[in-house]
């Protein structure tokens, strides 16, 4: 992929890999599990340097929540981590989203039009000792997916990603319409307490001619310190009901993210025309109802089908 007006700062963002020894296939595994467990976390947004002529920063974003990282799948070469959020006064459970990593992973989805993701090779340059995550939203969609190795510079286990393509974040999807992609550099770094997600964004609108208006860069930073001070049984019940459920609307997802071409959403950008019925078959099986495999098929017939070739 080629990013003809990418901005530099992301690529130094990534100079870290520059650093990198040769992957250590243990120590890298254990860097990944280290990422489960149950957190308060703290979300922070903040535009930086303003891009567009006129253009005027937008407020800072702050929120937060009750989060709990489980393991769904672990090998050698591939662990699926999923997260729950839990609300500490009605014990709500919302179903958040989900990491895979795969070492030298040979190919990954990439973000390319609105509500459209190719699954491409991934070059063996950049593949070599890496670990390529892929970041799926509450229904399992797709969002984006990242390269890189693990570094362990000065003994902190830190994790950088190539520079790639994502789709608006969700709590842009309703204030804006003056962007439609992200480019993005994640950076994922174990602490004494916990785990960091760092994001340097650049907001930027393409044009079906190929054309890219840079808007704004943007700092992310989303910070995972564990707790004891909540109760998360909410979480793993719900999980303990719904596991088998969610594995099944993942290989649908993997039916078509798992080869050429990839994927199109039908939906709007907001995605929930899916996310409602996944949703709820969720909660009917949580509730002791039956859901048949057909109910899914459905949903999957009536708004994805593959990417264009």
């Amino acid at each position: 992929m080629t990013f003809q007006t990418a901005s530099a700062w992301l690529l130094l963002a990534a100079s870290g890999i520059a650093h990198a020894q040769p992957s250590d296939l243990q120590r890298d595994h254990a860097s990944i599990l280290a990422m489960k467990g149950e957190y308060i976390v703290d979300f922070a947004f903040d535009e930086t340097v303003l891009l567009k002529p006129g253009y005027e920063r937008a407020p800072a974003v702050r929120s937060g929540g009750n989060e709990v990282v489980i393991v769904v799948e672990d090998s050698p070469k591939r662990i699926v981590l999923q997260h729950l959020l839990v609300d500490g006064k009605s014990g709500h459970v919302t179903k958040h989203w989900r990491q895979d990593w795969v070492y030298e992973a040979p190919n990954r989805f990439e973000f390319s039009a609105d509500q459209t993701w190719q699954v491409r090779a991934i070059d063996p340059a950049v593949n070599a000792g890496a670990w390529t995550q892929c970041v799926h939203e509450v229904s399992d969609a797709p969002r984006y997916c990242g390269t890189g190795r693990w570094d362990y510079h000065n003994g902190v286990a830190t994790w950088t990603s190539d520079l790639s393509w994502r789709p608006l974040p969700r709590r842009e999807y309703t204030r804006r319409s003056d962007y439609n992609a992200l480019a993005v550099v994640n950076r994922h770094t174990l602490t004494p307490n916990g785990w960091t997600h760092e994001q340097f964004n650049t907001k930027i609108l393409r044009g079906a001619d190929g054309s890219q208006q840079e808007i704004a860069r943007e700092f992310g930073f989303n910070d995972y310190n564990r707790t004891t001070e909540v109760d998360f049984k909410p979480a793993y019940d719900y999980w303990a009901a719904t596991a088998d459920y969610w594995a099944k609307v993942r290989a649908r997802w993997d039916g078509f993210l798992g080869q050429a071409p990839g994927v199109h959403l039908k939906t709007k950008l907001d995605g929930m025309a899916m996310i409602i019925p996944l949703f709820t078959q969720a909660q009917d099986l949580q509730d002791g109802k039956q859901v048949k495999d057909a109910q899914i098929d459905a949903v999957f017939k009536q708004w994805v089908e593959k990417a264009p070739e």
